[in-house]
Parts: C-alpha cells; sequence; structure tokens
C-alpha cells in the first residue's frame, strides 16, 4: 500500500500507521508500541533490540517524579485536605463577583501545585466544586466546564509531570520550567474568571452584592456559616493549614536547592502520608491501599506510553524524520511569528486526539531542532508547549479530562464539551498573549538567577 503511495520513509509509514491504529480504537500506548515494532521490521533491526530501548527509555531517574507526584495527589485527594482546602478558599473569596465559580478556578489552580496532573485533579476536586457551584445558581454542565478547563492547566502550574517529561526529552533545567510556569499558569487562571462574570445564572434567589450566592452558603451546611468572617476565615485557615503548606514545601525545597524535583516527588508523599497520619487523622489501611491502587493504575498508563514512546523516538531519530521534518517546517517560512503559530496549530490538533504525553514523545524531537535554529528560549517554548498541551486536554474527541469530568458529573461528553466553550475560548486568547510575551514566562527565572 505504501509503495502504491510512494512512502518509502519507514518513519514516515509508521505515524501513519499510528494513527490508523488510533482511529481503530487501539489504546495509544499499543498504537504507539506496534507502529513502532512495525518500523523497526521495516528498516531491519532485530526485534529484540526493543526489549533494551524500553528498558532504557523508562530508567531515567527524573521519571520517578511522575508516579509520586500522581500518588501525592491521590494521597491529599483522598484524606480530606481537597475539601479543608475548598472551605477555605469559599470562605477568603466571601463575596467576590463570581462566587462559587471563583473559587472553583482558584481551587483548581492551587490544586495544580499540588497532584501535576489535570485527570487527578478533575476526579479529586470537581465533584466538591460542581456541587457548589450548582447550589450557587450555576448550569452543571458550565461547572463541569470551569472544573475541566482549571483542572487542565494542573500540566502547567509547578509541579508538573508533563513539565518533568519536557525537561528530561529537552535536556532543560525543570526547576527552571517550574519558575517559568508559575506566572503563565497564574495568568491562565485569570483569564477564566473574567468569563464568570459573562454568564447568567440560572436562579434569582438569595444573592450576596457581588451577583452570587453568598460563598458561605454554597455546599450548606457550611460549618462556618453562622460566625463573623473574620472567625469564619481564621477557622478555615487553621484547618487547611497543612495541606496550604504542601505547594510552600513542595515549590520551596525546589527553589532553595534542598532538593530536585524529583525528590520533591517523593517529599510531597512523604509529607501527604504524614498529614493524613498526624494533622488531621485521616490515614487508614484502607484509604492508603485504594489511594495506592489509584496511583499505580495512573502511573502505570503514563509509564507504559513513556516505555513504547522510546521504539517511536528510536525509529524517529535513525530515519531522520527530525532533519527532514524540522527542514520542511522551517521551509513554511522566513517568518519566526508564522513557523511558531504552525508549531502551535500542530500542538493544538495533535492535542485533540492524543494526551500530552504521547505528544510531546511524538513532536518534540521535530520540533526541540526548529526552536533551537529560531533561537527560542527552551524555558519558554516548555511553557508554552505546556500550555498548547493542557487546552487539548479539554478538546474532544480525546479530551481526557472531559471523560473523567462526564463520569463524577454523570453528563454526557457532549453537554461537558459545550460547558467548556467560553473557557477554551478564553485560553486561546491566553495562549496567544504567553507566545506573544515571552517575558511573562522568563521574568522570575531571570529575576532568580
Amino acid at each position: 500500500m505504501f509503495e502504491l503511495l510512494g512512502i518509502s520513509s519507514a518513519g514516515t509509514q509508521m505515524i501513519i500507521v499510528f494513527f490508523l491504529l488510533l482511529a481503530l480504537r487501539v489504546p495509544v500506548a499499543f498504537a504507539l508500541g506496534l507502529s513502532a515494532l512495525y518500523a523497526m521490521w521495516m528498516i531491519g533491526f532485530g526485534l529484540e533490540l526493543a526489549g533494551d530501548l524500553i528498558a532504557t527509555g523508562i530508567t531515567k531517574f527524573s521519571l520517578l517524579a511522575i508516579p509520586f507526584f500522581i500518588l501525592a495527589g491521590t494521597l491529599m485527594g483522598s484524606l480530606g485536605i481537597a475539601e479543608r482546602m475548598i472551605r477555605f478558599f469559599r470562605v477568603a473569596v466571601g463575596d467576590l463577583p463570581g462566587g462559587m465559580g471563583t473559587v472553583g478556578t482558584i481551587v483548581c489552580l492551587f490544586w495544580g501545585a499540588v497532584s501535576g496532573s489535570g485527570p487527578a485533579s478533575v476526579a479529586a476536586i470537581g465533584p466538591m466544586i460542581v456541587k457548589g457551584m450548582e447550589e450557587d445558581g450555576y448550569d452543571r454542565a458550565f461547572a463541569a466546564g470551569l472544573v475541566v478547563t482549571g483542572a487542565a492547566f494542573s500540566i502547567v502550574i509547578p509541579p508538573s509531570i508533563g513539565l518533568v517529561i519536557y525537561g528530561v526529552i529537552a535536556e532543560t533545567s525543570i526547576s527552571q520550567l517550574f519558575i517559568a510556569a508559575i506566572v503563565p499558569g497564574i495568568f491562565m487562571a485569570l483569564m477564566m474568571i473574567l468569563v464568570l462574570p459573562c454568564t447568567q445564572r440560572r436562579t434569582a434567589g438569595d444573592r450576596a452584592p457581588g451577583g452570587g450566592t453568598n460563598a458561605l452558603q454554597a455546599l450548606s451546611p457550611h460549618p462556618f456559616a453562622d460566625v463573623p468572617r473574620r472567625v469564619a476565615l481564621w477557622r478555615s485557615f487553621r484547618e487547611s493549614f497543612w495541606g496550604l503548606m504542601t505547594p510552600v514545601v513542595i515549590l520551596g525545597g525546589i527553589y532553595s536547592g534542598i532538593f530536585t524535583p524529583t525528590e520533591a516527588a517523593i517529599v510531597a508523599t512523604v509529607y501527604a502520608l504524614a498529614v493524613g497520619a498526624f494533622a488531621y487523622r485521616t490515614l487508614n489501611v484502607k484509604t492508603l491501599f485504594d489511594a495506592l491502587g489509584d496511583a499505580a493504575a495512573s502511573s502505570a498508563v503514563v509509564m507504559l506510553i513513556v516505555a513504547y514512546a522510546s521504539l517511536f523516538g528510536w525509529v524517529v531519530t535513525v530515519d531522520d524524520l527530525v532533519g527532514s521534518y524540522s527542514t520542511a517546517l522551517l521551509g513554511v517560512s522566513e517568518s519566526g511569528w508564522v513557523i511558531l503559530l504552525v508549531v502551535m496549530v500542530i500542538l493544538l490538533l495533535a492535542g485533540m486526539f492524543m494526551d500530552p504525553v504521547t505528544v510531546m514523545f511524538i513532536a518534540l524531537p521535530i520540533f526541540l531542532p526548529v526552536a533551537r535554529e529560531m533561537g527560542w528560549d527552551p524555558v519558554w517554548f516548555g511553557v508554552l508547549v505546556m500550555v498548547n498541551l493542557a487546552i487539548g486536554l479539554i478538546t474532544p474527541p480525546v479530551g481526557i479530562n472531559l471523560y473523567v469530568a462526564a463520569n463524577v458529573t454523570k453528563l454526557s461528553i457532549e453537554r461537558v464539551a459545550r460547558g467548556t466553550m467560553p473557557f477554551l475560548l478564553a485560553s486561546l486568547v491566553g495562549l496567544i498573549v504567553i507566545a506573544a510575551v515571552p517575558q511573562m514566562s522568563l521574568m522570575l527565572v531571570e529575576w532568580l538567577r
């Protein structure tokens, strides 16, 4: 078939086979592995090489951060840390415009600094935020859309599993990537909050001056609803203190040089266990067992993709797809802005069909030489890639966050997808700003150098 089409490159054939397997609903990891094995066979290498390549691909110290960050996020969701954080932010936000919508956005942003995983964030905090937003007059699908979008930026807010993988592939400082992602992550959250005042609430009941139900009344009965706000703020802060300290411990330790990003994942796990055991006393054998099982299942999916992607990447290198494709991309235009726009469109389209990890292993070997040729800062480019891929988590047909949100809210994929539309448009505007203003990503890195 490929001979009839005039396609002689084994690497190009591999990419076509990969997308054909995806169309046949073969799981992404196995589609990667099977298409790579086909290309290796076409090139003429023995398939016994596959085992060595897989082992080499997954035995990188930096990748240890993935399962431990996933476990830390899972533990913090199951130990009641998420619920206490939401309670504090509900009291802190008070009567600001947007009500529980603003609370939900802030919690998603904060939880991103805990879990580093979009789907895990949806599962951990989604049900509580959606319930609170419904009681505050928001449509259920719109509330689900906010959670889907806010949790997607978990892969941008440090510590980010996606940035860890980018740092490994691009051989770029993971600590600098984490620092660079802080301001863009906050900026994307602000873009979401700007959408809320434009939303028509369903109910017209008791409203606070900000236009929504008082945040203290949402998710009623609220334990602090009948006390003065200052008292409520102090009590909720005291209850949630150890959870709120999580990103301070993780990011503070990384930036101060006490431990590396990989070691930070282990510290985060131990910290979550300590908080659950001694501060909140919510840790028991069943909770620990369930958290370990959930984290192991989530980690296995990611690491299986990483393993088979190593075969895919080997074929890309051996068949010189990097050289041919990057040369073709550079030939599109002499303008760096045009080339950047093409890269961003490709990433957005790829994100509609594949998860971020897969996209990075396929696209980055091709795009990174282009970035170096154009003189783009690899740290800024990493943040830009991550924002693109975060948007991919909320776009059909394979937006993973959509499926998780549909499961926890009992809504159809179509309704959840419609609920994300206002936030998707705001995210695209934010993406353009981040691309146009690299200093937004680099100013903290330069300041801390």
